[in-house]
């Protein structure tokens, strides 16, 4: 009857080469630990820097200026065409790292896609920067019709990205609908520049030039190709940060050629009471009730 002629304690093969091998994997850990290259901590730094609690600009007079830190909101709005999944409630645009890039490298890198989630929170993936597209102009109201950028920072210091859009080509598009594409980039181009419309189009003219209200509906289009920037509800991404929704650059009309809710934004501001919450977390003024102030003007309803 065999038997087995070895004890656990016997060595066999390259056994002297494997504990050296061992011993160089754990000197070459630690190594990279020290350093804080480790895929962990690269993680953890790109998520404290991407998930920082951000302050956004207080309007004194109720505009958008120049210099500002706002949120882009696209407000909610009922489902009606779109068929299958629809994300409901309000989304920010925020910049969405793509997921082998954030293991490979400790910074964002260019160019960088975008999203649009729930969050409604202001942290450093969704706070944009009013810039002017030409010379300084910090602290001046912004108008209809104005060309400027909208730069982030991501939660980093010394990093500014834009952004831009440019005609789609066959090698360059959104990637669930196809239409133009939106991301952010660190070069500063004719690519970058944006202008904000009245919300009603009957009036539009009438408004060039007024200055742009906080935390109301705009249209905003790309300069250089006349495209609006819009949210598709209905197509889904999956991102660093799990399921979200695709931002691009595409005019959305409907049978009155008037801009679809898809392309309404909010540039909404910081709440005054409280440094890190917004305007659209102040609760909102009571209705007033027509019906008994007629009654007590002695005015028939009916």
């Amino acid at each position: 009857m065999a038997q087995n002629l070895y004890c656990p304690r016997v060595r066999m093969g390259n056994w002297n080469e494997d504990i050296y091998l061992e011993e160089e994997y754990m000197k070459d850990f630690l190594d990279k630990r020290e350093k804080g290259k480790l895929l962990i901590q690269r993680n953890r730094r790109l998520k404290k820097n991407l998930l920082r609690p951000m302050q956004l600009s207080i309007s004194e007079d109720g505009y958008i200026h120049f210099g500002d830190k706002v949120m882009l909101l696209n407000p909610n709005y009922p489902e009606k065409e779109e068929a299958g999944l629809f994300q409901c409630g309000d989304l920010s645009l925020c910049m969405t790292p793509d997921e082998i890039s954030t293991h490979l490298y400790d910074e964002l890198e260019v160019p960088c896609g975008l999203s649009a989630t729930t969050t409604r929170i202001p942290i450093g993936r969704n706070t944009f920067t009013i810039l002017s597209a030409g010379k300084d102009a910090t602290g001046q109201v912004l108008r209809y019709g104005q060309d400027f950028y909208l730069g982030i920072t991501g939660g980093f210091e010394n990093k500014m990205l834009y952004l831009s859009s440019d005609h789609r080509t066959l090698l360059k598009s959104s990637k669930k609908s196809w239409l133009q594409e939106v991301y952010l980039t660190d070069e500063v181009s004719h690519l970058n520049c944006w202008q904000a419309s009245f919300l009603d189009p009957q009036l539009r003219l009438e408004f060039e030039g007024f200055p742009i209200q906080a935390n109301e509906k705009i249209v905003i289009y790309h300069h250089y190709t006349n495209r609006a920037l819009a949210v598709h509800r209905h197509l889904f991404l999956r991102t660093y940060f799990g399921k979200e929704v695709e931002v691009a650059a595409h005019t959305h009309l409907d049978s009155h050629k008037v801009e679809k809710p898809k392309n309404h934004w909010i540039l909404v501001t910081g709440n005054p009471r409280n440094d890190f919450s917004t305007m659209l977390d102040l609760p909102k003024p009571p209705a007033k009730d027509t019906q008994a102030m007629e009654q007590a003007m002695d005015l028939d309803t009916q």
